[in-house]
């Protein structure tokens, strides 16, 4: 399980989007800590993503766009996150870029 080390810059950032293995995760509230605009948790104690509507996404494997602004902040979340359980893919190939799947 790797994460890449720092977010990519230029193309490489357009139309990426993340979702949480509730599966794994452990509700310790660091990506959240991170991107409050992108992660939050649910009153079961976990976390989940919200839409660009600031709605919380909670059925299984939902994902939410990415926005460039908040890129970097999305990686450390999947790298500091204890579970593992954060995915960031590309949108056009569905291929993980950051999280426990990534290549």
């Amino acid at each position: 399980m790797t994460v890449q080390q720092d977010a990519p810059t230029g193309s490489d950032t357009q139309d990426l989007e993340v979702w949480i293995d509730q599966d794994l995760c452990t509700g310790d509230g660091i990506c959240v800590q991170y991107a409050p605009e992108v992660f939050e948790l649910d009153i079961d104690g976990l976390a989940y993503v919200k839409s660009g509507d600031d709605e919380l996404l909670q059925d299984k494997g939902a994902t939410t766009p990415v926005p460039l602004p908040l890129l970097q902040d999305v990686v450390d979340s999947a790298k500091e996150c204890p579970g593992d359980c954060i995915h960031v893919r590309r949108v056009s190939d569905r291929v993980e870029v950051y999280g426990p799947e990534a290549a």
